[in-house]
């Protein structure tokens, strides 16, 4: 391989020799005339019809890149096929890199480079050639473009401008498993030479993995990578020019590879039992303990279940999916008089197994979890735990034994138990128990018909330790005594028409009884021995607890008797077998042709008969009469209370009132009965009292000839008067005082009389009546008929007038 490499660097090498020692030319169709100073005509006439071949010369210009030489490096020449070489034409170039790169001698037309040039910076320059008259600086020939290349060489090294490179490969991988791809890139000329041409090799970790060296794949080569063991590779890659012959640059960079991790490990407990201690007394969920089995694996493949393959009657296990821990709990209750050690068997298996490392083994792995039970003080049980269920005979006396509720103490002392009834359960104290045998008793006569079942609730505590207790249900079914007569189910009544015919089925009577015997009823039915001579039904037991009622006869007529009674005597099965009578009501009802009933009423049917339509118009006429009656009654009494409602208005008499309590004003007369005042003529008490008659009972005029009467009789003396005022005050004040309907004040105006040594003057109003008084009130009458009462106490008239 090494002497084809050399032999095709050789022959690279001619070629560019060649090409340096070659000349190109350029020739040029057209010919710039011009006539020199001093020339004869005819030359130039013969001149200007010559056609002279004119054009550029010189070689192709390449530059060495990287040149490090003190003298200025040569170009090429340019030159053209007019330079006779008699020093007339100057040479000049314009463009990239003339007069700083790149110098030009004017006479020669020789192009150097001053500077180093780099072919990785700039590749090639453009520029322009001219050739001018050196006396008249005029253009010779038209300026001529060229290009100057540089010439590349070895001066770059292979560079990986993505590095440093990341990759990853799963473990186990087979050899020869691609990984990633690196790429290194070289700045020289690939189309010149093998300066670009670039191949890579791994220098360290080329145990684990190779590299491709054309395309720079990395690839595994070895297929028992373990990420468990290591769990990633650092690599380093170099990349060589020149096709990796001797002489050429290199770069190189860091691959780091991670493995990445698969399901091939097992999960591992790491330890073959776990012990645990946990009470009796704990409820059903409570967690006994924790274990947890270890993967070396990560991610999801270390996800796990557990599962108990023994133990697990008792005990049930969970998986937190937090911490990947078996969670093991209780599942039913613990007894530890009954077993103190249980031994589970905990399973943890891999949830994503992979198919490829099946063959690698079982992925799953076991441990026993040895849990102690500790004991507790346990309350007392029943037994049976549910509640026990007793019966009692609803006759049975008071003090039989209904039953015994049985308990006991399950711990190993098995303490001594007390035991009671919670009497919210049985608040009519029906039942008793022995607190220390458990022994239920009845204290109270039982009824089946009114209550069938009895629960009751009986605790049963520790003799020394009450705290500890237990409760449980008791059922009582009272059995049944047969101590209810049957009795006919209601309605105990029955219908026939009129024209029924011997033999017809008219009712069927079932019965009811409020006891419940056990083989279920049975009834007997007969007619009672005073219905022993009936002639019109017969009675037919059913055999069903029930029977027919059937006719004996036809021809019933609801004119002559639309009601039998039939007594029927009903007898139970027993024991002791209980019998009473019941009386079966027959209504004999007219029916239309088809059997339904019409009527059944005997006294409507005859006035329905008997009533005409005139008679029922007529009735209709007369209830008419009695409604407007009705109402002509009613308009008028209120006509008359109108009346007189108006005539109590203008009745101002006797209207002063004095009110020992403090009231709403004058004119609050709506806390007490003025119709007493107002109603001058109408006084009960005073015409049953025995104060003589009540004087405000009569009019004014007799009141003045009384008091007249009376005064000449005692010699002018008042004192007759004021007796009958006082008399008939102390009456009414009796009988205020004796009533307790009237509310607890008076409302009557006292009239006193201060008597001759009083120093003050009579307030009294009646003492004005006197004849003697000094002052005329007559002008009184004339303030209308409010001011009348007042006036006939002050300036009393004529009494035919006030009669009138």
């Amino acid at each position: 391989m090494a002497p084809y490499w050399r032999a095709r660097a050789l022959t690279v090498l001619a070629a560019l020799s060649l090409l340096s020692c070659c000349s190109f030319g350029w020739c040029e169709a057209s010919r710039t005339s011009s006539s020199a100073p001093g020339g004869s005509s005819e030359e130039q006439e013969l001149m200007s019809h010559e056609r002279v071949k004119r054009g550029w010369v010189w070689n192709q210009f390449f530059v060495v890149e990287e040149y490090t030489g003190t003298e200025p490096l040569y170009v090429g020449k340019i030159h053209t096929d007019s330079d006779e070489g008699e020093g007339n034409i100057k040479y000049t170039i314009s463009g990239e890199g003339a007069g700083s790169i790149f110098i030009i001698d004017e006479l020669t037309g020789d192009i150097h480079a001053t500077e180093r040039l780099d072919r990785e910076e700039k590749a090639f320059y453009t520029l322009r050639a001219q050739a001018r008259d050196r006396l008249s600086n005029d253009p010779l020939e038209p300026e001529s473009e060229f290009v100057i290349k540089v010439q590349d060489i070895n001066d770059s090294e292979p560079k990986f401008l993505q590095g440093p490179y990341i990759g990853s490969v799963a473990e186990l991988s087979p050899i020869g498993t691609s990984v990633m791809k690196v790429t290194a890139s070289d700045a020289d000329d690939p189309t010149y030479g093998s300066s670009a041409r670039v191949v890579y090799s791994v220098l360290d970790g080329e145990m684990f993995f190779t590299v491709d060296r054309h395309t720079g794949i990395i690839m595994t080569a070895v297929a028992d990578l373990d990420r468990e063991t290591q769990d990633r590779y650092e690599l380093v890659v170099k990349a060589t020019d020149m096709a990796g012959q001797m002489g050429g640059l290199s770069g190189s960079t860091t691959v780091t590879i991670v493995i990445t991790d698969v399901n091939d490990n097992p999960p591992r407990f790491p330890q073959k039992m776990y012990q645990f201690s946990v009470s009796e007394g704990a409820a059903v969920g409570t967690s006994v303990g924790r274990v947890i089995a270890t993967d070396a694996d990560m991610g999801q493949n270390t996800d796990m279940s557990y599962l108990i393959k023994e133990g697990g009657e008792l005990f049930k296990v969970t998986t937190d999916v937090d911490t990947q821990e078996a969670v093991v709990s209780i599942k039913k209750p613990l007894d530890f008089e009954n077993k103190r050690t249980h031994n589970v068997v905990v399973e943890a298996v891999n949830k994503h197994v992979d198919p490829r490392f099946v063959d690698l083994g079982s992925f799953r792995d076991q441990t026993i979890v040895r849990v102690s039970v500790s004991d507790i003080d346990e309350p007392p049980v029943f037994q049976p735990a549910e509640g026990a269920v007793m019966e009692v005979q609803e006759d049975a006396k008071i003090g039989a034994l209904v039953g015994v509720v049985t308990a006991k103490d399950p711990d190993v002392k098995n303490k001594p138990l007390r035991f009671s009834i919670d009497r919210t359960t049985d608040q009519e104290m029906i039942f008793h128990i022995d607190p220390e045998s458990g022994a239920v008793t009845l204290g109270k006569i039982l009824d089946r018909e009114t209550a069938d079942w009895h629960n009751i609730t009986v605790k049963a505590v520790e003799a020394d330790n009450h705290t500890m207790s237990t409760h449980s249900t008791v059922s009582i079914r009272i059995l049944d005594v047969n101590d209810n007569p049957p009795e006919l189910a209601l309605p105990s009544q029955a219908s026939i028409c009129e024209d029924a015919k011997p033999g017809q089925l008219i009712h069927t009577i079932s019965v009811v009884d409020k006891d419940e015997p056990q083989s279920g009823h049975r009834f007997y039915f007969t007619l009672a021995p005073e219905a022993s001579g009936n002639r019109h039904f017969t009675l037919w037991d059913v055999k069903d607890n029930t029977a027919g009622i059937r006719t004996q006869r036809s021809g019933f007529n609801r004119q002559e008797q639309n009601v039998y009674l039939l007594p029927i005597l009903v007898v139970d099965a027993g024991p002791p077998s209980l019998s009473s009578t019941g009386t079966l009501t027959i209504n004999v009802c007219g029916c239309d042709t088809d059997g339904a009933i019409l009527s059944c009423n005997a006294t409507a049917y005859v006035m329905s008969a008997a009533l005409s339509p005139g008679a029922l118009i007529a009735l209709l006429v007369c209830m008419l009469i009695l409604i407007v009656l009705v109402l002509l009654i009613l308009t008028l009494k209120r006509h008359r209370k109108g009346q007189r409602m108006a005539e109590d208005e203008e009745d101002m008499r006797d209207n002063v009132i004095k009110y020992n309590d403090e009231g709403g004003g004058e004119q609050d007369t709506q806390a007490y009965d003025m119709s007493a005042l107002r109603n001058l003529y109408d006084f009960p008490e005073a015409k049953s009292s025995d104060s003589g008659p009540d004087i405000r009972s009569l009019p004014q005029w007799i009141q003045a000839s009384r008091a007249a009467a009376a005064g000449a009789e005692g010699g002018g003396a008042a004192g007759a008067d004021f007796s009958l005022f006082k008399g008939y005050i102390r009456k009414k004040v009796e009988q205020a005082d004796a009533d307790l309907s009237v509310p607890p004040y008076d409302s009557f105006q006292t009239y006193a009389f201060e008597g001759s040594g009083s120093p003050a003057l009579s307030l009294s109003s009646i003492r004005t009546m006197s004849t003697t008084s000094e002052q005329d009130f007559s002008y009184l009458s004339d303030w209308g008929p409010r001011f009348r009462q007042l006036a006939g106490y002050y300036a009393p008239g004529n009494p035919e007038e006030e009669g009138s």
